[in-house]
């Protein structure tokens, strides 16, 4: 791939480009879903291409295309800069890089088996077990699978002497139970909503799921919901397990550290952020056990976020997000670290596919787990009374990041240390920081989980990218709890 990256760096050169970076990425994908046991979505697509990022004149231009080609590249290596010579003409200030060291380097995801050596034909066989399990269940009425892979291969090569090959697989899969009677509708989804647990893997991770192994436990409790008690209303203490706290802290910690929101540079999809500059190293966000970092590092675990580099080149950090309760850090890039007086990129610039201009994005913001041994029962243990709340149904947030609303698909009530009753239809508000302040524990590294977002919307055009989220089960004091579906 060098001779082609030469040929787009030769000609941004001529053109007076001062910098110049390019990915070209060859990607695989292939996602599968099951409805009632029939064939609900099958696809396997494939994409190659370039896509070219210069400065000039002081300002940013890019431009990709499907076509590798050599006239084809120093076109699209021609059209960057002059693109990024229009822009100069409004830009407001010279855009301004962080310095990076140049590398070479190679780096694949560690994995055990490669997806796309596992048949389409397997792939459906799981899918189709477990779709015939939850209908098994007396009162599921619809059954929905979904197992989805990934393998991106980029080089990265700048104009500074960089060279990076990278290669990452994503596996993720899941399954959801829908229960229709009278006028409601319940549904119970494993290991999480909104399309189960993805991570940065091999097939090993649907072994590692057991999916089919808790196909029944799950269509049991979607239908156990329509017995259930409405969630009382008022303020009480409540627990979020792992997968639900996770996205508390995709919604409410990992937009708002964007620094781009921040600075103005991007509002789409999520708005901007009550994280205003003055706030870092000032602003209690949360109580003393509350510790976030972004971490890209593969010594965090195998999330969505993780990687070797990002794609301008910077190597996978972890950055102090949240230490003992203080704001102490946002997601840079290398043009906005001078904006918080850093002298280099937090390394969490990413494009979602090589047609689309790189910008900042989570990597994985995770909680860290409490010190003391603390498991989930202990945790209810140690409670009065509160209400434990599992996976995400429905989420709402402002376009500041400040006051939220989240329901959950199953709740249970607590009394004197002991769960009592099933829930259904739990949800509860507030308001960020005020929230972040009220934790009072918080599990410890058993109950640990770094779950996977793959769905994250950003940008226009928009682009998709998955974040990942580690979190263990955690208590948070005197919360607006309520049901989310008055009618129910």
């Amino acid at each position: 791939m060098k001779h082609i990256a030469d040929w787009a760096l030769n000609v941004a050169e001529q053109r007076g480009a001062s910098h110049c970076d390019l990915r070209i990425v060859d990607e695989r994908s292939r996602a599968l879903a099951t409805k009632n046991g029939k064939v609900g979505a099958a696809a396997d697509s494939e994409s190659q291409g370039i896509g070219i990022r210069v400065l000039a004149n002081g300002a940013w231009g890019f431009a990709a295309s499907d076509d590798l080609s050599r006239t084809s590249v120093e076109t699209t290596a021609t059209r960057a800069v002059d693109i990024a010579k229009a822009s100069s003409h409004v830009k407001q200030s010279d855009v301004r890089l962080a310095p990076e060291k140049a590398v070479i380097a190679e780096w694949t995801t560690p994995h055990e088996i490669d997806p796309f050596t596992i048949s389409v034909e397997q792939n459906l066989d799981l899918l189709f077990k477990i779709d015939a399990e939850l209908r098994s269940v007396a009162g599921v009425t619809l059954a929905e699978t979904n197992m989805n892979f990934r393998r991106e291969e980029q080089w990265f090569i700048s104009s500074a002497g960089t060279n990076i090959h990278q290669t990452k697989y994503t596996t993720g899969a899941g399954f959801t139970a829908y229960a229709f009677a009278g006028t409601e509708l319940h549904k119970r989804s494993y290991p999480s909503s909104f399309g189960g647990q993805w991570q940065n893997k091999g097939y090993e991770l649907i072994h590692e799921l057991k999916l089919l192994e808790n196909a029944r436990r799950i269509g049991e409790e979607a239908v156990a919901l329509h017995h259930a008690d409405k969630c009382p209303e008022g303020v009480f203490d409540i627990i979020l397990e792992s997968s639900q706290l996770g996205l508390q802290i995709h919604e409410s910690v990992g937009h708002p550290i964007e620094l781009d929101r921040v600075l103005g540079m991007e509002a789409n999809f999520a708005g901007t952020s009550f994280l205003t500059l003055d706030k870092l190293r000032t602003l209690r966000y949360g109580s003393d056990l509350v510790n976030v970092v972004a971490d890209a590092r593969q010594e965090h675990g195998p999330g969505l976020g993780t990687f070797a580099f990002d794609d301008e080149g910077v190597p996978a950090q972890c950055t102090p997000i949240i230490t003992n309760g203080l704001f102490t850090g946002y997601l840079t890039s290398r043009e906005t670290a001078h904006t918080i007086g850093s002298n280099r990129s937090g390394g969490t610039l990413r494009a979602e596919s090589w047609n689309r201009l790189p910008m900042i994005r989570m990597t994985n913001i995770s909680i860290l787990p409490g010190e003391k041994p603390l498991t989930l029962e202990q945790l209810i243990a140690s409670t009065d009374y509160g209400i434990l709340m599992q996976t995400n149904r429905s989420w709402s947030i402002d376009d500041k990041r400040y006051n939220f609303q989240f329901g959950c698909e199953m709740g249970w009530e607590i009394k004197g240390g002991k769960r009592t009753r099933l829930l259904k239809n739990p949800s509860y508000s507030g308001i960020t920081t005020e929230f972040w302040n009220s934790m009072d524990a918080i599990c410890s590294r058993d109950d640990w989980t770094l779950w996977g977002t793959p769905n994250c919307g950003k940008g226009q055009p928009q682009q998709v990218m998955g974040t990942g989220h580690g979190a263990s089960p955690a208590r948070f004091r005197k919360i607006k709890v309520g049901a989310a579906y008055k009618g129910t």
